[in-house]
């Protein structure tokens, strides 16, 4: 199947498997909130093992492309070059289990590296690389995308974080006129 937002397959009914490492993804995206970061956690599955799991380190290492799966990307190349094992097989036999929709750079990404699938929480409204704009009938990608389970958790997260203030967001330059 291909992805594309008109054909995401909800996710509400999974294997016990597949809840099983949505759970361990909201734990980093729990673990991202507590560090003050956009909650986002995710992790990349392969033959039934976990070889790279993260959350967003956006604001802690002051690097905009640090997304959870963009970290999670960095190690399994690293995984694969300790095993000396061909990252391209590894990516397209790779299941994705992260809470937020991936966004525009994210998707991408993933869908160039052919990743096997796709699992994730919450639809993105500000960034999604579905709901904001469609990466895969750009890139007609061969992953499979299921969106939805525990949706309602992962935008409670969401909006737990921006309802604070971000220490990492630059100032805001909007001037207040004196009446």
């Amino acid at each position: 199947m291909q992805s594309s937002s008109n054909n995401v397959v909800n996710c509400n009914e999974l294997s016990e498997s597949e809840k099983h490492y949505m759970e361990i993804a909201f734990t980093y995206a729990q673990d991202a909130l507590r560090n003050q970061e956009v909650p986002v956690g995710c992790i990349f599955v392969y033959n039934n093992e976990i070889v790279a799991k993260g959350r967003n380190t956006v604001n802690e290492t002051r690097n905009a492309t640090r997304h959870a799966e963009m970290n999670c990307i960095d190690d399994v190349i690293a995984y694969c070059e300790d095993r000396n094992i061909v990252s391209k097989e590894v990516f397209e036999n790779v299941s994705v289990y992260v809470t937020v929709e991936p966004c525009i750079m994210c998707a991408a990404a993933l869908y160039n590296l052919k990743i096997k699938q796709i699992l994730f929480g919450c639809r993105n409204d500000r960034f999604g690389g579905q709901t904001v704009f469609d990466v895969a009938n750009v890139l007609n990608p061969v992953t499979d995308v299921k969106g939805g389970y525990r949706a309602d958790e992962a935008m409670a997260l969401l909006k737990e974080f921006y309802k604070g203030t971000n220490p990492s967001a630059p100032p805001n330059k909007v001037k207040i006129k004196n009446i």
